[in-house]
């Protein structure tokens, strides 16, 4: 989630959703960071990450969870 979204509204809540659901959340800084780092040219202000059944994936994002729950 980009602490910069405008207005600040529109995200508010999410960590509490987050939070009820037992999901792990990072806070970031920059909307055109969390873009780039979705691969889009485009700011963003929240994303997901979840794990399709068979990924190859499936373990370096397990891993990337466990290392956010222990922020």
């Amino acid at each position: 989630m980009a602490a910069e979204a405008e207005p600040l509204e529109i995200i508010l809540h999410l960590p509490l959703l987050c939070e009820d659901k037992n999901v792990p959340y990072v806070p970031v800084r920059s909307k055109q960071a969390l873009g780039r780092a979705c691969g889009v040219s485009r700011p963003v202000i929240a994303c997901s990450v979840t794990i399709k059944e068979g990924s190859q994936l499936k373990q370096q994002i397990q891993s990337i969870q466990q290392s956010i729950e222990r922020l």
